[in-house]
């Protein structure tokens, strides 16, 4: 599978996540990850690491991710996540029109804060293109925050049942789009975004 680089240095890969893809095994142990291609590829490339992803996209969502090559850079990464010194942002198709064009969803996932600020960027007939900045990351927190709102993403089934919905997909619509924080080891300031991925344009501009 080729998985786009987005960007690297010495200490980090940035890569642009297809959707289907687990980022690591689940307990069923699958043995294809994105983070077992991404190895085989560093060692073929002759590189004298490993490389640690340094959060999780879930296996629907697309988009960008970061990983360290090594345990050190891994673990400076972890560290400035944990205190929230990365900016994500994501781009979600949500079912129906918000309430608030913008807002801020506090609520609390299996027993841990979780915050997620928002903006709606265009209002389709049937459904909105929402802008989601997650200031914490709690598992599956987008996803559960607009289902809590009553505007779950379109292509949503685990939270969900899909046949409550008119609008449907094959994934759910989420895509992690930007990521802005200061580097580990060179102190600069990076902005990394990509491009909707295809299958999002493609609903777009099916779906008015």
């Amino acid at each position: 599978m080729n998985i786009p680089v987005v960007y690297e240095d010495d200490w980090l890969v940035i890569v642009n996540k297809p959707a289907g893809l687990l980022t690591v095994p689940t307990p069923k142990k699958e043995p294809r990850t994105l983070t077992s291609i991404l190895n085989q590829d560093a060692t073929e490339r002759g590189l004298k690491c490993s490389l640690y992803p340094c959060h999780r996209l879930d296996r629907q969502t697309s988009g960008l991710i970061i990983y360290a090559k090594g345990k050190s850079i891994e673990k400076k990464m972890a560290d400035a996540f944990r205190n929230r010194l990365v900016q994500k942002k994501y781009i979600a198709f949500v079912h129906g029109k918000l309430a608030h064009p913008a807002g801020k969803i506090d609520t609390v996932i299996e027993g841990k804060n979780a915050v997620t600020k928002y903006r709606v960027l265009e209002e389709k007939s049937n459904y909105s293109v929402v802008e989601v900045y997650p200031l914490t990351g709690r598992t599956n927190q987008i996803r559960i925050h607009f289902k809590g709102m009553r505007n779950p993403l379109v292509g949503e089934d685990k939270f969900v049942f899909r046949k409550d919905f008119a609008l449907r997909f094959k994934r759910v619509c989420l895509e992690a789009e930007e990521l802005q924080f200061r580097h580990p080891v060179t102190g600069k300031n990076l902005k990394i975004s990509i491009d909707l991925a295809q299958d999002l344009k493609d609903f777009l501009a099916g779906h008015d």
